[in-house]
């Protein structure tokens, strides 16, 4: 094996950073994420936080609110009134003058957060005692002040570091477990299909016979046709008042009716494998058809002689020899179909009753929709290792060596 040196390092530079930004960082991020409870639509949570924090110059500008609004409410009481006030009013001043220069959200020790929310705490018994003590008198801020301490005590941001916790519920979680059970059918499925019929096509393709340039183009059209086109032509051909392959499904008796395509569970999964073979399976057969032309003719002109039949032949020589471009094609699209996301989402959404809900269409709603990004991770992490444990099964199962040795 030859030797790595800098200017075979520098060429390979461009390979390697392309799978820093686009392969390992989402992985990494996705297993950090999962280790926490973050939420963007939560503001408290809206971040990574091993310890305790605190929005300092928000707490510092409610103080400051409060000194603005208390003055007006002291004119209204007696004097004893006035020196509970002025208790208060120097005890705010006193906690807000460490954070007067402070910027946004800061790291404070345990301590620290104990006392600010026991100052807090204080502060909103002392006034509405205070407030509680003039019921016949109309303060102008005691709403204000309310609602000012309220907005204090959401300035402590406790750690949403929450460990593995997402993963335990995801073990408890029994739409994961149907996501992955649907997940796991589609693949199964599909790729078996494909792989016979991807198979019996590359056979064809590799005949050397008049006008196969045509056949082969013919046969690669619907590969070459986007996802997205893909799953709107299949949703019309399965639409239930005038689709032309739910109403032929529904005479053969095969479907109860032409609307239960894809209103019914067993419809629509039916109905998005049918798709995804369609059009997918050029591609496997593309794939196998180049593992069939590097094949040494000389070996299938020796068996005629020695009298093996077509069978016999297809058995001993072609699939032994055909074994790599078997993997390649059979890890491919089983890796492929297990993140099947487009195809589902157009045609029924993960619907109905999320018996087509796929873990890529599972882990897109509680990710975007719910906007739950530790949660939607895990669920990630867990596909992904998923896709790791299908990935080596292959390469041990068939045993074949993608790259080769030297």
């Amino acid at each position: 094996m030859k030797k790595l040196t800098w200017k075979t390092t520098l060429f390979m530079l461009p390979l390697i950073l392309f799978l820093i930004v686009f392969s390992f960082y989402p992985i990494v991020s996705s297993f950090v994420y999962s280790f926490f409870n973050y939420r963007t639509n939560d503001q408290s949570i809206a971040n990574l936080y091993t310890k305790a924090h605190f929005n300092a110059k928000l707490f510092y500008e409610d103080c400051d609110y409060l000194l603005y609004y208390l003055p007006d409410d002291i004119l209204l009481v007696d004097e004893k009134g006035k020196i509970e006030f002025e208790k208060v009013t120097k005890t705010i001043e006193e906690k807000m003058e460490p954070y007067k220069k402070s910027e946004g959200v800061i790291t404070i020790t345990s301590k620290e957060a104990e006392e600010l929310i026991a100052f807090v705490e204080v502060t909103q018994t002392s006034l509405s005692n205070i407030y509680g003590s003039y019921p016949n008198v109309s303060f102008y801020n005691n709403e204000n002040n309310k609602i000012l301490l309220d907005e204090m005590a959401e300035c402590f941001i406790t750690p949403n570091h929450v460990g593995f916790k997402n993963f335990a519920n995801l073990m408890k979680d029994p739409r994961f477990w149907l996501s992955l059970w649907n997940t796991f059918l589609f693949t199964l499925i599909s790729v078996s299909a494909e792989f016979v019929l991807g198979m019996g096509l590359a056979l064809i393709m590799n005949k050397a016979i008049r006008g196969i340039g045509i056949v082969r183009t013919s046969a690669l059209i619907p590969w070459a046709i986007p996802t997205a086109v893909s799953a709107l032509i299949w949703g019309y051909l399965y639409d239930g008042s005038s689709g032309i392959i739910a109403e032929l499904f529904a005479n053969l008796g095969l479907i109860a009716s032409p609307q239960s395509m894809l209103l019914s569970a067993r419809g629509a999964m039916s109905a998005a494998i049918l798709a995804d073979i369609w059009k997918t399976t050029p591609y496997m057969a593309l794939l196998l058809l180049a593992g069939l032309q590097v094949i040494d003719h000389g070996l299938y002109e020796s068996a005629a002689i020695d009298g093996c039949n077509k069978v016999k032949t297809y058995f001993k020589i072609t699939l032994p020899l055909l074994k790599p471009s078997i993997l390649v094609a059979l890890l491919f699209r089983t890796l492929d179909a297990f993140r099947v996301y487009d195809l589902i989402a157009i045609l029924t959404g993960g619907g109905p009753g999320g018996a087509t809900e796929t873990l890529s269409i599972y882990s897109y709603k509680v990710l975007v929709g719910q906007s739950n990004y530790g949660y939607g991770s895990a669920i990630i992490i867990a596909m992904f290792i998923c896709v790791a444990i299908l990935a080596t099964l292959f390469v041990k199962v068939l045993g074949a060596d993608l790259i080769g040795e030297n």
